[in-house]
């Protein structure tokens, strides 16, 4: 069965987030080597747009900003690298970017921020292989790109020892330990843990919270697993309220943590199901949802303010959460915890069709469908002449899906072959014609289910719990410990 999932990584995304700043930057740039036309993305943070275009080599813009800030600039246009980087930016404050070529992440910064001086020091002992990424990026060598990124992040790590602990370092630093999340065998983790305790011994009053979410990714917590005792986390609603992670589960009700970020497009593509899916599931199911945004940033996001369920932040950039939680550095991430408080499964990413899928698990046999939430068993039916299984597989209208005529069950150490299907063709491709949800927004649509039964040989003994298995071929799938009655 074809599976569509949708992941963004951590800062990888930019899209035009609401924003109610009302002071401002400003950013200038000339190079005399720019086309007209080219487009001019900035924005704070991870969230950004389009905000000039360039002529006679020259582009300025204003971002709203209310405090000191971490911003990025990218230039899109012909001979421009597909790159950004960062600025520091400031209310009423005024950054020049001179350069003769269009590699203008190597461009002179001129700025009076202390902190972009800083980033400035970073670029400098960095500059050449920089531009020698630049150039493997646009090559589109993958076979050099991660050797000469690991040489990028050993430089960096190099400078930031002889830098002042400042907003710009600590981003630096940030930015290099989030990447233990992910890369278990990072090769300079002592590096990186001795210069942790520099920057602990020299850091001004201010940085306590940067501080200790960076110590988390150096020094991990064990992440939970399915099957393990959920743990709770202090975190805070919009108001400044005060609550508990597992607070929604003292009523018998999952809990689904939702944990996502104002610049990932796949979080936002799934509000629409999640919304309609917790709208009719408010008696068995709670959703908390967990921001991974400054706090600034969180608050002032309009989609942030349109979300209907527990929309909460730890102040931590979500990490109290995802370190405990999460096995991968990518939103949208979500974790089922059941009634009791157990993990029931976790996953990255976002596919049309899940959370009807979990919904219609949370209803029916108990079951481990986390490897396609969409695909799920809604009823069986076990006696000596057979096994029937009967299915509903939710996806995107118009998507196609096909089961396996070799699919099996296990149970008693032994297969059980699949012998007829009803309602659908097996190793063809289908479709889903029944609606179950429209979307008004265009990326979702119309939401689609089938139903369908699978009929199996008998099984010896009626066990209390099999497999389902869509075949031995690639991609195939399982739906594991189905329970046979309630």
């Amino acid at each position: 069965m074809n599976k569509q999932i949708i992941i963004a990584p951590l800062l990888a995304l930019i899209t035009l987030a609401g924003q109610a700043q009302t002071k401002t930057a400003t950013v200038t740039g000339y190079s005399p080597a720019l086309k007209d036309g080219t487009l001019v993305l900035a924005g704070i943070g991870i969230s950004g747009s389009v905000v000039d275009t360039v002529q006679s080599g020259r582009f300025a813009f204003t971002l709203p900003v209310e405090e000191l800030s971490s911003g990025f600039l990218s230039l899109v246009g012909e001979g421009c690298p597909n790159f950004s980087f960062s600025l520091m930016m400031k209310p009423d404050v005024t950054i020049k970017l001179t350069g003769t070529d269009c590699i203008y992440p190597l461009w002179k910064v001129e700025s009076p921020i202390p902190e972009q001086q800083t980033l400035n020091r970073v670029t400098e002992h960095c500059r050449d292989v920089i531009k020698e990424l630049i150039q493997i990026v646009e090559n589109r060598d993958r076979v050099k790109l991660d050797s000469i990124s690991m040489e990028l992040t050993k430089q960096q790590m190099d400078i930031l020892s002889s830098l002042p602990v400042d907003a710009a370092s600590l981003n630096v630093l940030w930015r290099i330990s989030r990447m233990l999340i992910n890369m278990k065998d990072f090769p300079y983790v002592e590096q990186l843990k001795d210069l942790e305790k520099s920057f602990l011994a020299r850091a001004p009053k201010g940085f306590e919270a940067e501080l200790a979410e960076i110590h988390t990714y150096i020094y991990p917590p064990q992440v939970l697993q399915v099957g393990d005792k959920a743990v709770d986390a202090e975190l805070f609603d919009m108001q400044g309220n005060t609550h508990h992670l597992l607070e929604g589960m003292t009523d018998g009700r999952y809990l689904l943590l939702d944990l996502w970020g104002i610049g990932c497009g796949p979080c936002r593509m799934a509000e629409p199901e999640m919304r309609e899916v917790y709208e009719r599931m408010k008696d068995k199911l709670e959703i908390v949802g967990i921001n991974e945004d400054k706090i600034s940033s969180w608050k002032n996001s309009d989609f942030s303010k349109r979300i209907v369920w527990k929309n909460w932040n730890d102040g931590k950039m979500g990490s109290s959460i995802s370190s405990r939680y999460c096995d991968e550095g990518a939103v949208p991430y979500y974790v089922l915890i059941s009634p009791e408080g157990r993990i029931l499964w976790k996953t990255v990413g976002y596919g049309i069709g899940w959370f009807f899928g979990m919904a219609e698990a949370i209803n029916g046999p108990k079951q481990d469908n986390s490897s396609n939430l969409g695909f799920v068993v809604r009823h069986i039916e076990a006696n000596a002449d057979c096994t029937k299984v009967s299915f509903r597989y939710y996806t995107k209208k118009d998507y196609k899906f096909s089961i396996a005529k070799d699919s099996y069950l296990t149970a008693n150490g032994k297969k059980y072959k699949l012998t007829s299907a009803d309602a659908i063709k097996l190793d063809v491709d289908n479709y889903p014609e029944v609606n179950a949800f429209t979307a008004k927004e265009e990326y979702i649509g119309a939401i689609n289910y089938t139903d369908f039964t699978l009929t199996f040989e008998p099984f010896d003994t009626i066990p209390a719990t099999f497999d389902f298995k869509e075949g031995d071929g690639e991609g195939a799938f399982v739906i594991r410990n189905i329970t046979i009655g309630k």
